[in-house]
Order: structure tokens, then sequence, then C-alpha cells
């Protein structure tokens, strides 16, 4: 068990690391000169070698990438070209506001599709599984700028429950926040909500056929009981990649969620860097959510470890089996 968590943590430390390789390079191939970008048109070449200078832009590319790497793995990205602030303080602060719609989303959105899932799977066939079918469908073909949108329409025009935007910006405490996180989260449990509920549905159905569950079916244990001793165990690890890449998807930035009401999240703050090309903050925000995406699966795969004993003896066998090949 040990050995495979640190198979899979070196495996994301290599991927994290490819990572921050390939957006450092990208980013110094896009076109123009952030110095002449900074200063303006009307720049002259003696001000535009002065500010290169002062930025490291002079250095060669692979020792600025080693000193960037560096202060990165440190959680130093640089300066701000923008604020002249710390890249790592704009970073967390947006990471942070982030959470605060991603969590109560994640908790609620997660635990309201698996029991719809199984819901819907258990009662397959009948009025309450078309519903939830119909529904999830419906759901999962709408994007989330409409969903968003509806929402504020509803809750904030026609009955002003909540504000549909945040007006302060990214100066706005945590205290300012809380009235306006409600339709954000709320947006995004609805769209992450289908994906879940179709996985989780279809896992169920094929539980339920399973041996093991017709077994305890007809030793007469109660329905209830086989469905959450028995079936839902099995049937949410098949589920388990669909929900991490949701995860990851929330915590790494709802770009257009954030854009729509304003939030001053980490989405927020990635679009506001593509358009003042303020690129240490876009390198630290694509490091970020690769090592948002490498977490949440490594937490998955190591969930599933935990949940099917028969995953650990598989690998195992696999991986004797591949040093005997190797093996003359």
């Amino acid at each position: 068990m040990i050995k495979m968590i640190a198979y899979r943590l070196a495996s994301g430390v290599i991927t994290l690391f490819l990572a921050a390789f390939f957006v450092f390079f990208a980013v110094q191939a896009l076109p123009g000169d952030v110095a002449e970008q900074l200063l303006g048109q009307n720049a002259t070449p003696e001000a535009v070698a002065t500010l290169r200078e002062q930025l490291g832009l002079d250095a060669p590319v692979w020792l600025r990438f080693v000193q960037w790497l560096g202060g990165a793995v440190t959680g130093d990205f640089g300066t701000s070209l923008v604020s002249g602030e710390s890249v790592s303080s704009e970073l967390w602060s947006a990471f942070g506001n982030t959470l605060l719609i991603a969590l109560p989303a994640i908790v609620v959105g997660i635990g309201l599709s698996v029991a719809l899932g199984v819901l819907a799977g258990a009662r397959r066939g009948t009025t309450t599984d078309s519903s939830i079918s119909v529904v999830a469908l419906v759901l999962m073909s709408i994007p989330e700028f409409v969903v968003a949108t509806v929402l504020v329409l509803l809750l904030a025009i026609m009955v002003p429950i909540f504000p549909a935007v945040v007006l302060q910006g990214s100066e706005a405490t945590v205290t300012e926040l809380l009235p306006s996180i409600v339709l954000p989260a709320l947006t995004l449990v609805i769209a992450m909500a289908a994906y879940i509920i179709r996985a989780m549905r279809s896992s169920t159905i094929d539980t339920l056929a399973s041996e093991f569950a017709t077994t305890a079916e007809l030793k007469g244990v109660r329905r209830r009981q086989v469905l959450l001793r028995h079936v839902l165990p099995s049937a949410v690890l098949p589920v388990l990649p669909v929900i991490s890449i949701n995860v990851a998807w929330l915590l790494g930035g709802v770009v257009v969620v954030e854009s729509v009401f304003n939030y001053p999240g980490l989405g927020k703050l990635m679009i506001d860097s593509v358009s003042t090309r303020d690129l240490p903050v876009l390198q630290a925000i694509a490091v970020l959510s690769a090592l948002v995406y490498v977490v949440v699966n490594l937490l998955a795969d190591v969930l599933a470890l935990l949940l099917d004993p028969r995953q650990r003896s598989l690998e195992s066998s696999t991986r004797r089996r591949r040093k005997q090949e190797v093996t003359p």
C-alpha cells in the first residue's frame, strides 16, 4: 500500500515538473516583448533595455527557468508585472476566495449527486428514474453561464434574495463575500451534479446485477441495507474519476462562473492576467491548477485502493509480472 502511494506520488511530482516546464517555455514563446508592452510604444530602446534588466529578461532562458522553478518550489512566484505585488499573495488570496464557493459546492454537489444516482439506479424504469435522468440530461446540455444568468434573474432580480455580483472586487473581505457565494456555489452544484448522477446511476445498475448483491437480496437482506452496505461502496469506485475531475475543475478556478458574478477567485484573476499580460501570475495559476489536479487524482487513487483491496493485489501482481519480464 505504501509503495503504491509512493509510486503515485512520484508520478505526480514528475507531472508537476513537466507542467511547470511546458508552462514556462510556452509563456516565453509568446510573441511580443513584455518590457515594450509595459512601457508602451513610445518607449526608448534604453528604457526597454533597463526594464528588461530589472525584470531579469536579459538572462538566458534556461537560467530564468531554473530560478523561477526554485522560487516556485518554495512558494515564491515572483512579482506581478501589473500591481508590483507578490504573485504568491495575489494567488493564495484568489484561491482562498475560490475555496469559499468550491467547498460547499463539492460537499453538497457530490452528496446530492451520489444519492440521486443510487436512487435512479435502484428504481430503474420507474417514474423516479425517468425524472432524475431527464433532469440530469437537461442540465448537462445547459452551459454554466446560462445557469448563472437564470439564477441571477430569479434570485437576485425577480426575488432579490442574494446579491447578483460582487461589487467590492478583489478587496472584498470574507464577511463581505459570504452573501455572494450562494449563487455561484449553486451554479457549480447544478453544473457538476448531472455528470455524477449519470455515472452513479449506470454504476449502481451494474452493481445491483452482480452476484454478491443478488445473493444478499436472496438471503432476505433489506433493500436499503443492500444498497448502503453492499452496492454503494462498490458502485462509487468507477465514479471516482468523474468526481475527481469535477473537484479539480472547481478548485482550479471556474472561469465562466466567476466572471459572470464578478467573483474575485482564481478564474477571475486568470482572466484579468490574460487581459493585462501579467505573465508571472499566469504561470503561477497554471502551476497551481496542475497541482490541484495531481493532488485530487492522487486522493482519488488512494481512496479507490482503500475501498477495493482487489486493486492492491492487481497492481502488485502487475508490478511483479513486469519485473519478471525485464529480468533475463
